[in-house]
């Protein structure tokens, strides 16, 4: 059988698709780049915001315009929603999130211990899901209850998957040439808590470096509350990249209470200053919510000051977006819309001076980039561009496609929104 598998939203939801490629793979079916010649599509939906919800609902109408006979749909947005998500042309299957580690099984109507077996080795997923950087899936679901957040309703409770089941599948990343391992959960920080002796991330962490061969290792997002006093000295091991995504939400303090988020942004401000001391030239990013319900002017200039001064490598801005059955859904004192999307730009353009000032940090230094893709210029000379292991992009030109390949480079310029350089061979 054909199959084409797309997604919406975390990386956490790319993590699970790339181990249904895998268990599919495994059951001697085919993966396909186009819907159009797929017997069988699965769309894993997101709902985080009303546009992802909307992108899901538009992803799996396209399936039934191109034709797949059979549509199975996963992940939050059917979840919470599955009448509607049934309902939508061509959907044949809904299974919701507690069952989705099973969603391949049950779509071939196979034991699930079939899929407990070592996994093949990783293939990128043909088409725009490809990816060099494999992402692996450590955790599921979250027992924060941050107040604007729809996840945890979606996900459920925290739920870590033990070491040897995600070594197994760094391993099998690794055997099929995988050079950058993403670790991805919905409330990564939370690892092991739910596990027999509450193991920590940070010993996950330096068990993977210990027993696997990766050449890179990147975590995805943690939030500033889970970082343990000697976190940072994991980064003595070069091979972990020096990138942190910690998400703030908002500068103000009166704004993160009634977020509900674990932090101030005194206690923030010291994590980061910690994370820098500890691992020299690292990019700390970040994400933030701008109108979110009671935010004055006063509190939205406080918190658009507080960013201002962390010198993040980059911003996610998202706008507040009322998502039904969350407690700041039911606040008072909305933001107008016209408002929350001015503010947007505005912090937006913050952010963007931010991460220009990082870019130019590196310009003459030397940096390590995985070679994301590559474009045939004609007359031998290929257009590479990759990530380096501190989140920045660069561009360079050789005489061969170098796809999924680190190299050493030199930073020459700025580039847009990325970087310039030669490869040092």
């Amino acid at each position: 059988m054909k199959i084409y598998l797309d997604t919406i939203g975390c990386r956490l939801n790319q993590g699970e698709i790339e181990t249904y490629a895998r268990q599919f793979r495994a059951a001697g079916h085919d993966l396909v780049a186009d819907p159009a010649q797929a017997e069988l599509a699965v769309i894993n939906t997101c709902t985080v915001t009303a546009a992802a919800a909307a992108d899901s609902r538009k992803k799996i109408r396209l399936m039934a315009r191109q034709g797949v006979p059979q549509v199975v749909v996963t992940g939050c947005w059917s979840s919470l929603e599955p009448q509607g998500a049934a309902d939508l042309p061509g959907v044949g299957t809904v299974i919701p999130n507690l069952e989705k580690d099973n969603l391949v099984p049950l779509v071939l109507g196979l034991p699930a211990e079939d899929f407990e077996l070592e996994p093949i080795q990783r293939q990128p997923i043909p088409g725009a899901r490809a990816r060099t950087r494999a992402f692996i899936k450590v955790q599921d679901g979250c027992d924060n209850r941050c107040t604007f957040c729809i996840t945890t309703l979606a996900r459920g409770p925290g739920r870590s998957r033990p070491i040897p089941a995600v070594l197994a599948d760094i391993q099998a990343a690794c055997a099929g040439g995988t050079q950058e391992i993403v670790l991805t959960g919905v409330h990564m920080g939370s690892w092991g808590r739910d596990l027999p002796g509450s193991p920590d991330l940070g010993g996950l962490v330096q068990t993977i470096l210990t027993h696997s061969d990766t050449p890179r290792l990147r975590l995805s997002s943690l939030e500033p509350w889970d970082i343990p006093p000697d976190f940072f000295e994991l980064w003595g091991d070069r091979r972990l990249a020096r990138h942190l995504h910690l998400p703030l939400q908002s500068g103000c303090a009166a704004t993160l209470k009634r977020m509900a988020r674990k932090t101030t942004p005194q206690a923030y401000a010291q994590i980061l200053s910690e994370a820098r001391q500890a691992i020299p030239g690292a990019a700390i990013t970040t994400d933030l919510i701008v109108g979110f319900p009671g935010e004055s002017a006063d509190e939205f200039r406080q918190s658009l000051d507080f960013v201002s001064r962390m010198g993040f490598a980059r911003g996610h801005v998202f706008t507040y977006s009322e998502r039904p059955g969350t407690a700041a859904a039911r606040m008072a004192d909305p933001v107008p819309y016209p408002e929350r999307k001015a503010r947007n730009a505005e912090m937006r353009a913050v952010c963007q001076g931010m991460q220009a000032a990082y870019r130019q940090d590196f310009l003459g230094a030397q940096l390590e980039v995985l070679w994301e893709r590559a474009h045939d210029l004609g007359q031998g000379t290929w257009e590479l561009n990759g990530l380096s292991d501190n989140y920045l992009r660069v561009t360079a030109l050789a005489p061969a496609p170098r796809w999924n390949r680190i190299d050493r480079v030199r930073v020459t310029a700025a580039a847009g929104d990325g970087l310039r350089g030669e490869i040092l061979i």
